[in-house]
């Protein structure tokens, strides 16, 4: 058994090479529980929409806040070399998966997941805290650009709020490097009813202008305004990039440092 990875919310073994053993860090017992429960039966109803692999339950232990299930192939996209990420396959495959859950009504899965949709401008009060904490890590050439954009007026909460992963980072996306197809997207664990640009914005966030097109001309929604999506995800990227910084300083995580750096060039142009 080794250790495979711990976020803020789980930590995770990895067994024989093969069974991928989580146990989330919630403290209250109920909690813990209903949580682990919860998110196997979401995960067995998102196997059934998804056209990407998902992990499928194999067992639980509830009142441990433990959730097993066998290992999807392929390498998390965060630890491929920043200048091999952005392949239009990977971005594609991420919009047909954005499509496929947000085309599902969303009462349909309410009663396995919580809505998740601050105001824009709670978002942006929060960025501009977190803005205190990461600003010396910043290159100077970029302050000016973060700092007019944390005093412009946010986008407006005008949408239908979608089924969504609602964490799909990198990190989250699994690839196989000898194809650059995805292989899997794991850790549903804050899915959630949320705005559909918001996983847009991540994508955007952590690959860039030309992956944020690929993946929006790949989503063929005829329900959402894809300009909307496309303005609102450039919102929701300038903001979660600060919150990586500051993830990856206060955990001494290099690679969310690192991503989000490089990030900063598209985001924040100097």
């Amino acid at each position: 058994m080794a250790l495979l990875g711990e976020g803020e919310d789980n930590v995770a073994y990895e067994v024989n090479g093969e069974l991928i053993v989580r146990f989330a860090k919630e403290s209250d017992p109920v909690e813990r529980a209903t949580r682990v429960t919860d998110e196997a039966r979401l995960l067995s109803a998102v196997a059934g929409i998804s056209p990407l692999p998902v992990p499928e339950p194999s067992f639980t232990v509830a009142e441990l806040g433990c959730l097993a299930y066998f290992k999807l192939p392929g390498l998390p996209l965060i630890d491929v070399p920043a200048a091999q990420r952005s392949a239009d396959g990977i971005a594609g495959a991420l919009g047909e998966l954005l499509g496929a859950l947000h085309h599902l009504p969303a009462e349909r899965m309410s009663d396995l997941v919580s809505t998740d949709d601050q105001p824009k401008q709670l978002w942006l009060s929060e960025a501009v805290d977190t803005y205190s904490v990461v600003v010396e890590r910043i290159p100077t050439a970029h302050r000016p650009v973060v700092e007019a954009f944390l005093d412009s007026p946010p986008p407006a909460d005008e949408y239908a709020q979608v089924f969504s992963h609602n964490d799909l980072g990198i990190e989250h996306v699994l690839v196989d490097p000898a194809t650059w197809t995805v292989t899997g997207v794991i850790d549903w664990s804050d899915a959630a009813i949320v705005d559909p640009a918001y996983d847009f914005g991540l994508l955007y966030r952590d690959l860039g202008p030309a992956a944020l097109h690929q993946a929006l001309k790949s989503y063929r929604s005829d329900i959402h305004d894809v300009d909307a999506i496309n303005a609102r995800a450039v919102f929701y990227a300038r903001c979660s990039v600060l919150e990586d910084m500051a993830y990856g300083i206060e955990t001494g995580q290099e690679k969310y440092l690192e991503k989000s750096l490089t990030a900063l060039k598209w985001l924040y142009p100097a």
